[in-house]
């Protein structure tokens, strides 16, 4: 009698996904590879987490649609398994106040990031409209060049409240808008270690924009405090962004990969480089990783 040997279960690992610049292009556009790509991976036995800097009430509808087993957001501030929060690192308001009376002192628009929103100081709407118009260009032509239409896939607004009405105990980060290029070697140097500043990726010829917290909440601590919580090793992770907010999340997992457009320095952190988000990127990320 013959015997035929069964093959071993592949074993669950878990991937951790950026959303601007790796799942979304210009906060609408999701290439239909990276879906069934995603859906594929858990279909096959394996965790996939949102990992992004977004604040969890700002995450696009579409990108939730997709289906996750979890999400980290705010930079690594919260975590979700599920529909349970997991992990939460509020900023202290002694830290808050001094980052706003940072901005403020020097006329920088900025916005603060709770769980549930985004809220913006008095002023900024000129810049956001600025970057939204920048956006609508290119919006058009990557759905020209899917072949999609853009009745049925507008470009969203962007959506943020008052600063009058943010919580200023509930803040975990925030993202400025200057005029000056100088200025992320300024805050950093003007708020001290205690704060961690980096590039974010709003294109401002002459200018500056970047993103802050508590030096030592970020992406990748957030990912060591999900694996330690499911029981998992870091080297069966896999980190898939864009971003400098994705630099923490390459140094902690197994294996990481960057997105064809990301700058050449993030590409080299990651030692992997996958292809464009619009070019199966994703897909081929986790089809090389072993996921799908």
């Amino acid at each position: 009698m013959e015997h035929v040997t069964q093959a071993s279960p592949t074993p669950q690992r878990i991937a951790f996904i950026d959303v601007d610049g790796t799942i979304l292009e210009h906060g609408s556009i999701i290439a239909p590879s990276t879906v069934t790509a995603i859906r594929s991976a858990r279909a096959n036995g394996h965790l996939v987490y949102l990992c992004t800097g977004r604040a969890a009430g700002d995450i696009h509808p579409a990108v939730q649609e997709i289906g996750f087993d979890g999400a980290i957001t705010n930079g690594g501030a919260f975590a979700t398994r599920g529909d349970e929060r997991v992990v939460e690192h509020l900023m202290p308001r002694a830290d808050v106040d001094r980052m706003v009376a940072y901005f403020e002192a020097h006329g920088i628009h900025y916005f603060l990031q709770t769980n549930d929103a985004v809220y913006a100081s008095d002023g900024i709407g000129g810049f956001v409209e600025e970057f939204f118009e920048q956006r609508r260009t290119r919006h058009a032509e990557d759905l020209k060049a899917l072949g999609l239409d853009e009745e049925d896939e507008p470009l969203p607004m962007i959506q943020y409240r008052p600063m009058a009405e943010a919580d200023l105990d509930a803040v975990v980060k925030s993202t400025f808008i200057s005029s000056r290029s100088d200025t992320l070697d300024h805050a950093q140097n003007e708020l001290g270690e205690r704060f961690h500043v980096i590039p974010g990726s709003i294109p401002l010829p002459g200018g500056s924009n970047g993103e802050i917290m508590v030096r030592g909440v970020n992406k990748g601590s957030a990912i060591l405090e999900v694996l330690d919580l499911l029981g998992k090793d870091a080297a069966d992770a896999v980190g898939i962004g864009d971003s400098w907010n994705d630099v923490e999340m390459f140094q902690v997992v197994g294996q990481s990969f960057a997105m064809a457009g990301a700058d050449p320095e993030l590409q080299a952190i990651a030692g992997r480089v996958t292809t464009g988000v619009l070019d199966d990127g994703v897909r081929n990320a986790l089809v090389s990783a072993g996921l799908v």
